[in-house]
């Protein structure tokens, strides 16, 4: 019998879940299995899994998520053979001021957790749902929390403070950083392929849904354009990127909208989706750009930020020799590379045109003063190898 690490990764309407053999050392970076629940507050769930078409399921009553989590425990346990779940691993995207490194789950622990819901009101309270469901069900089995916000730690103070009083610091309200797995994982593969190049000056682009940059020095993070909240810096598919506060208190004294009015415009209607008024999916923007104002806008202002942000990590830095796109847009989007890369030619890069639309892992070309990379990012791997420290 061998043990088995599960890794939970929750969303608001999906659940991601991988299964890794931790008899087998060093750890496989291949899950021996892996799928996800998408939709799960929508009409039309879906399952998929390894070697399976997505197919529709029923997520009946009053908890779709209960019902998602039990769906995915039914077809673990179908799946398990001569194997055993030695941990849950859950990816946890906040751990405030206080967590830095991977934890055992408690009730102590959860209730911690439970404070920082409204610094990741997207993502947090589902995490903490399955924690708190199998906390319940299966006492006895060990959980993890791995932080998305962990890997941010080695950021100088003058990279974690906010221009606000004081006080405001000592209370926590703080630039965090996430998409700290990522960046973990980035940090590892950057190093096996690029050498020791990859200890030197690194911006590391995180594009998907949710998106953010991270400068790199000696494979530590030294700066991130994600802030206090999953809401800075990079405009992303439904959330605004940096935003100039005075606009919210625009919305609110003049337009009269409400806290939670705000809250749901910031998250789930600017970005993408909302300068387009068509997709949050670059794929699906790219397609309609042509004759479409407000496509060719959004796409445009996307690119904009990417650039403004790289030119400043760079100005950070103090320079830039590895550039490197990972996440789902990013690893392939080749279109929306060029775009960027075309626009950041004044620091010396030099694309290499059938290398990028091919996703090579080098995509500049041989003279390029900058290498530019694509990575595949492994999120779930990151977790259960941090559970395994934990237990």
């Amino acid at each position: 019998m061998s043990d088995l690490i599960l890794v939970l990764n929750c969303g608001s309407s999906s659940i991601k879940f991988a299964l890794f053999d931790a008899s087998t050392q060093p750890l496989p970076r291949k899950p021996l299995w892996n799928g996800k629940v998408e939709g799960i507050t929508g009409p039309a769930p879906t399952f998929g899994e390894t070697g399976a078409v997505p197919g529709p399921i029923v997520l009946g009553g009053e908890r779709p998520y209960h019902a998602a989590l039990a769906h995915i425990r039914e077809r673990v346990l179908a799946r398990l053979g001569d194997h055993r779940i030695a941990a849950v691993a859950h990816r946890v995207v906040h751990g405030g001021s206080k967590y830095f490194d991977p934890v055992r789950l408690d009730a102590k622990v959860l209730a911690d957790l439970k404070d920082y819901i409204p610094l990741a009101p997207l993502h947090q309270p589902f995490a903490l749902e399955a924690i708190e469901a199998l906390l319940l069900s299966n006492p006895e089995l060990p959980q993890v929390a791995c932080f998305d916000t962990a890997f941010h730690h080695t950021m100088p103070q003058v990279e974690q403070m906010l221009p606000l009083p004081y006080a405001v610091w000592e209370r926590g309200i703080r630039r965090y950083g996430f998409h700290g797995l990522s960046y973990e994982f980035m940090s590892i593969a950057l190093a096996e392929r690029h050498g020791e190049a990859a200890r030197g000056r690194t911006i590391v682009a995180h594009l998907g849904s949710g998106a953010s940059l991270c400068a790199m020095q000696g494979l530590q993070s030294i700066a991130t354009t994600m802030g206090f909240s999953a809401l800075d810096g990079l405009m992303m598919g439904t959330r605004c990127g940096s935003l100039d506060p005075g606009a919210v208190i625009y919305l609110m004294e003049i337009e009269k909208l409400t806290l939670d009015q705000v809250g749901h415009l910031l998250y789930h209607e600017s970005g993408l989706l909302g300068v387009s008024g068509v997709s949050s999916d670059p794929r699906k923007l790219l397609e309609q750009e042509a004759g479409n104002e407000r496509v060719q806008a959004a796409l445009a202002l996307y690119v904009r930020r990417i650039v403004r942000e790289i030119g400043a990590l760079a100005a950070v830095l103090g320079g830039l020799e590895l550039l490197v796109f990972t996440a789902g847009i990013g690893e392939h989007n080749a279109e929306i590379r060029e775009r960027v890369c075309r626009q950041l030619a004044f620091l010396g890069v030099a694309l290499d045109d059938s290398a990028n639309a091919e996703h090579a892992p080098t995509i500049s070309t041989p003279t390029s003063r900058v290498t530019v990379g694509v990575e595949p990012t492994n999120e779930e791997w990151v977790a259960a190898h941090c559970a395994t420290r934990c237990l």
